[in-house]
């Protein structure tokens, strides 16, 4: 399987690397020291079209319907500034749900307040229920023409004291019969009953918020479905199959631009009389990154051609194996920085700190293991 970009494609993907380049590059440190919301750079975004880009422009969005597009425009973010990636990425999710799954009221409520830069959110995860989604605890009770949510979701991103506009929101609809008793609803933050709770205090991708949705007594009409009564388990899973290549499209940026601050550094500095980019032990610890972060990324594009196309792909492999190259990418930088990696004067500090967390949103390596070991058994 080849990739032969087409001009639109690399096109964009040289915009949004010269933006990330001059604007987003400069603020990395910055936000993530203050660990505040990166809105000049989601504006910046924005007004280039990258934001609204697969939304289509009778909803005010670029048109751009291409998996391929998408992940090159996460990669060139993410080499610059993960948080802002981050954001990108899960907006990205948001929309592509309400896509796929919403109607036509849905899509033209929705979507142009997306395109408008207006964040979209994804509500699966509780305190009890992560991996195990037919733990969940929130729950939708009828009531008339209504539902009733109730319950709090944990570690949701693109949801601040004031970030976070609307959010795909798993909940029980029939206790007892576990994943098929969950339904989708689209819940607005406007609505009464809707708040924010704890903000974390992360270790990494700090200008990313994240932060529990905390639903009570919250009422929404029936229409707010998302698909169909009991589909709520199935179209998280669709949603995080697309999130998957996000996440690895994420994970690729943050390794190729370990890999350029590794061949900065070790081109500059100098030790007995020499770069130490001329000791071979060093020049096999990039060939080592080079080459992960090459098939890591051989893998993104992979499963996100696939996915355009319609066609059956385990996009957990591109996850799984992204996220780990990428953390083993940031290792191998920091070490070649050797004791100056480990201060905060070097972006690989941050980046080292970024990069953990990808092997633990959108699930964890051991279940994309497991979905990749059962995809494998099957044949």
């Amino acid at each position: 399987m080849t990739f032969q970009f087409t001009e639109d494609q690399l096109s964009i993907q040289e915009m949004v690397r010269d933006y990330a380049e001059k604007e987003i590059r400069s603020r990395a440190d910055e936000i993530d020291k203050t660990g505040r919301f990166p809105k000049e750079n989601m504006d910046g975004l924005r007004e280039l079209g990258v934001l609204q880009l697969t939304i289509p422009e009778e909803y005010g969005g670029t048109g751009v319907d291409d998996e391929i597009t998408k992940a090159l425009a996460v990669m060139e973010v993410a080499k610059c500034c993960a948080s802002t990636a981050e954001i990108l990425d899960v907006h990205y999710l948001s929309t592509d749900i309400i896509m796929r799954k919403g109607t036509f009221e849905q899509k033209a409520l929705y979507l142009p307040q997306a395109a408008e830069g207006k964040l979209g959110g994804f509500a699966l995860t509780e305190p009890g229920a992560g991996s195990d989604a037919g733990g969940l605890k929130t729950k939708a009770e009828r009531d008339g023409d209504s539902y009733i949510l109730n319950g709090t979701k944990c570690f949701i991103s693109n949801l601040g004291p004031e970030e976070g506009n609307h959010f795909v929101v798993v909940a029980v609809t029939e206790p007892g019969i576990g994943t098929k008793g969950t339904t989708a609803f689209l819940v607005d933050r406007s609505m009464p009953g809707v708040s924010c709770g704890k903000t974390e205090d992360k270790m990494g991708i700090r200008g990313a918020a994240v932060s529990e949705l905390v639903l009570e007594d919250v009422r929404v009409p029936s229409s707010a479905i998302l698909g169909k009564l009991g589909e709520g388990f199935k179209i998280a899973m669709m949603g995080l199959d697309g999130g998957r290549i996000g996440i690895a499209s994420q994970a690729c940026g943050v390794a190729f631009g370990a890999i350029a601050e590794a061949v900065k550094y070790s081109g500059e500095r100098v030790q007995f009389g020499k770069p130490i980019s001329a000791n071979q032990g060093l020049q096999w610890y990039l060939a080592d990154m080079a080459v992960r972060a090459e098939a890591a990324w051989l893998l993104t594009l992979k499963a996100a051609a696939l996915r355009q196309q319609g066609l059956p792909c385990t996009t957990a492999m591109a996850k799984w194996y992204a996220s780990e190259a990428a953390c083993y990418c940031c290792d191998l930088a920091l070490q070649i920085h050797g004791g100056y990696g480990y201060m905060k004067d070097y972006p690989i500090e941050r980046m080292y700190r970024d990069a953990r967390i990808l092997r633990i949103y959108e699930g964890t390596s051991e279940v994309q293991k497991m979905v990749v070991a059962r995809a494998v058994m099957k044949g």
